[in-house]
């Protein structure tokens, strides 16, 4: 699960990592309400304003209506500048941005919708850095990424400059100990006073990933002011979605605006699904055998649209809820059902298609492949359907039928 910018911030600074102070807004009143107080407590006459979206590269964004203008704008005063002037322009940034669509690196092209900004005080930067706090799957352990390149994108850095990435795992049973983070900050070329507040900083850091269950905290860019202080100037967390039961108050920070409708459908129906760009629809169990089907549909030149783990014990209304899921996508033009009868039954499986092909019909080809429990009771319930169905013999002779199918 993801969170927007302004909610990360609030979560950092109930733990004591530093972040500009700023206010969430929704409406061009609030945005111009929030401009004075931010410059009274902070003295500084440099406000920000940013969309908010669950996305990154805002800053190089650009809305579809206002393609000069991108997600992340900033307002600076004159020396003779007052507050007055301040709001006009937040203003007028406010009402460019909300209900805009903002295009970025990662929204593709359609970008995302704005209904959220967030006012933040400037802040005087000396220099950008790059951190973040993530879970590394091969290893089952967080690790703690640092890099001088910060404001740039950090695949970006990974493939063209990759020895500037440093790296210190975090043993789960001692967690980043201080010689770790002294190297860090070392690494980062930090000095005197802002070199002890980065220790702390990313000592705090990593705690706090920790503690909430995060697969992802990443600041970019984390910046050091000429005073010697290390600020979050930018925040992005994720979390795993198995420990947000501990975690009632991140659950409450979901936006389903931010998600795919059809995903927050499957998660009700508790199925694993992700849309992707391609034509071939998937729905198979087992979230390995998933992958390797993707994988196979990519071997024999085609392109998935979705992952669909139905689970091990889905019932036969899951497996409705699922086909009916896959169909609704209108850049499906197959389907290919792969099934692995262990703890699911086959015959569930084709039931479950069966009751679901009946409820919204089948304009398109559907090839099936089931292999292990009540195999020929499933197979018999769908040849008694009278459903148009191709019969796979393996998996690489369903990812080329449903191909061919597609194509023809």
């Amino acid at each position: 699960m993801k969170i927007h910018e302004f909610q990360a911030k609030e979560l950092m600074r109930a733990r004591g990592i530093p972040v500009p102070q700023g206010t969430a807004v929704t409406s061009v009143a609030e945005a111009v309400k929030a401009v004075a107080p931010l410059i009274e407590a902070t003295g500084n006459p440099v406000v920000v304003v940013k969309a908010q979206i669950h996305a990154g590269g805002r800053g190089k964004g650009r809305f579809i209506e206002e393609p000069e203008l991108g997600g992340v704008s900033v307002v600076t005063e004159g020396r003779d500048g007052g507050v007055e002037a301040a709001k006009t322009k937040v203003g007028d940034l406010a009402a460019r941005m909300l209900d805009g669509t903002l295009v970025t690196v990662q929204t593709g092209p359609e970008g995302k919708p704005v209904r959220r900004l967030y006012i933040e005080q400037g802040v005087d930067i000396d220099r950008e850095l790059y951190l973040s706090v993530l879970l590394d799957r091969a290893s089952s352990r967080n690790v703690v990424m640092a890099s001088t390149e910060g404001g740039t994108e950090i695949e970006q850095v990974a493939e063209e400059t990759p020895e500037k990435i440093l790296r210190e795992e975090i043993d789960p049973g001692l967690g980043l100990l201080d010689f770790q983070a002294r190297q860090l900050a070392y690494g980062l070329g930090l000095e005197g006073m802002a070199f002890k507040n980065g220790v702390r900083f990313i000592k705090t850091l990593a705690e706090a990933a920790v503690e909430l269950d995060t697969d992802l905290i990443e600041i970019n860019p984390l910046v050091v002011t000429k005073e010697g202080a290390v600020v979050a100037l930018d925040g992005k967390m994720s979390f795993e979605a198995n420990a947000l039961y501990r975690h009632p108050e991140v659950q409450d920070m979901r936006d389903l605006s931010e998600e795919n409708a059809a995903e927050i459908e499957a998660s009700g129906y508790d199925l694993s699904f992700i849309k992707l760009d391609g034509t071939i629809g998937c729905m198979v169990n087992g979230a390995g055998l998933a992958m390797a089907t993707m994988d196979i549909i990519k071997y024999v030149g085609g392109q998935p649209a979705n992952f669909l783990d139905v689970g091990g014990g889905a019932e036969k209304d899951q497996v409705a809820a699922a086909f009916k899921i896959i169909t609704r996508d209108p850049n499906v033009k197959g389907i290919f059902v792969n099934i692995f009868g262990g703890i699911m039954k086959c015959d569930t499986i084709a039931q479950g298609i069966v009751d679901a092909v009946d409820e919204v019909g089948l304009d398109m080809p559907l090839v099936v492949r089931l292999e292990g429990t009540n195999v020929d009771l499933g197979k018999q319930i769908l040849d008694e359907s009278g459903l148009n169905i191709l019969s796979a013999a393996d998996m690489k002779d369903g990812a080329q039928k449903i191909l061919e199918a597609t194509k023809s």
